[in-house]
C-alpha cells in the first residue's frame, strides 16, 4: 500500500506526539548506568581522512537535490547572523558569527549523518529521512550537546567581543571603511586579530575534542551522553595529528564555502556532514 501523509495538521500533531514520546524516554540515555560499555576505537591514519572525504562525496553526489534542499538553511541561517552584524555597534563581531557558526556545524549536519546511516544499511534516502534523527532513541542525548555546543558559540562571541573591547574598542567603529583600517593598520588591530585567534583555537578545539564523532555515535548505538563524549575524545588522543589535521580541513572547508555570500555553505556543509559519518565508521569499531 503507498505511504501517504494525509492530512497535513494531523500529521503534524501525530509527529510530534511521537518526537515528544521519543524524546521524553531517551532523557533516560543521557547518562544511563546501563550503557556505559566503552566502544573500541582504532588509531586512524591520513588515508582515513582522504577516504572519509571520498565517501562523503559520494553519499552526497548520490542524493545532492535532497541534500541540497536540507542545505539551504545553513547559508540563509548564516547571512542572517551577518546581516545582524552589519549595524555598526556590532560589526566587530561580523567575522567571529561567521567563524562561529562552524562550532555548530556538528549539529547542522546531524540531519546528514542519519542519511548517511541509511544509505549505509541500504536505504535510498531522502530529505524527509533527514528528520527521522527526532525519533532516535538518543534524542535527549543530542538535544544536550547540541545545547552545549550552542553555548560554546555564545561563549566565543562573548569572548570575541571582550577582546574587541580591550583592543580597538570599546567604542562602536565610525565605519566599515575605518574598522578594516584599524584592524590591519594597527598594533591594537594586530592584537585583537593574535588573541582572537588563539582564543577562537581553544574554543574550536573544545568542539572538536567533544564531538568529532559523538552525534554519529549517539544515532548509531545505544549509548549514554557521557559515552558518547569520551569516545570523541579518546579518538582524539589515539590519533591527535590526524584528528587536528581534520579540524583544519573542516575549517578550512567552512572558510572557503563562505565564499561568496556563503553559498558555498549548501555544498560544504553536507559533504563533510556524510564524510564525517564514514570516519566514524573508521575510527570506532
Amino acid at each position: 500500500m503507498a505511504k501517504t501523509i494525509g492530512n497535513p495538521l494531523t500529521w503534524t500533531v501525530q509527529n510530534a506526539r511521537h518526537t515528544g514520546a521519543h524524546f521524553s524516554a531517551s532523557l533516560g540515555t543521557v547518562g544511563s548506568e546501563g550503557n556505559w560499555a566503552m566502544p573500541e576505537i582504532r588509531k586512524l591514519e591520513f588515508s582515513d581522512l582522504t577516504g572519509a572525504l571520498g565517501a562523503g562525496f559520494e553519499d552526497f553526489a548520490a542524493a545532492r537535490a535532497d541534500v541540497i534542499f536540507i542545505a539551504l538553511i545553513y547559508p540563509i541561517a548564516g547571512l542572517l547572523l551577518v546581516t545582524l552584524g552589519l549595524s555598526m555597534d556590532l560589526l566587530p563581531l561580523v567575522v567571529p558569527l561567521i567563524l562561529g557558526f562552524a562550532l555548530l556545524g556538528p549539529v547542522a549536519a546531524i540531519g546528514v549523518y542519519e542519511m548517511s546511516r541509511r544509505r549505509e544499511a541500504g536505504d535510498n534516502p531522502d530529505w524527509l529521512d533527514a528528520f527521522g534523527v527526532i525519533r532516535s532513541p538518543s534524542i535527549g542525548a543530542i538535544v544536550v550537546l547540541g545545547g552545549y555546543l550552542a553555548g560554546l558559540f555564545i561563549a566565543w562571541i562573548v569572548a570575541a567581543n571582550m577582546i574587541y573591547a580591550l583592543t580597538l574598542g570599546p567604542e562602536p567603529p565610525t565605519s566599515i571603511m575605518q574598522f578594516v583600517r584599524d584592524v590591519f593598520t594597527t598594533g591594537a588591530g594586530w592584537a585583537m586579530i593574535l588573541f582572537g585567534t588563539l582564543t577562537g583555537g581553544l574554543f574550536a578545539f573544545a568542539a572538536l575534542a567533544t564531538s568529532l564523532v559523538s552525534f554519529p555515535l549517539l544515532l548509531d548505538r545505544k549509548v549514554g551522553l557521557p559515552v558518547a563524549v569520551v569516545t570523541s575524545y579518546r579518538v582524539l588522543r589515539t590519533s591527535p595529528v590526524v584528528t587536528l589535521s581534520w579540524g583544519a580541513i573542516v575549517g578550512a572547508l567552512l572558510a572557503l564555502g563562505s565564499v561568496p555570500m556563503l553559498l558555498g555553505l549548501i555544498v560544504v556543509v553536507p559533504v563533510l556532514g556524510h564524510a564525517t559519518w564514514h570516519l566514524y565508521r573508521r575510527a570506532v569499531i
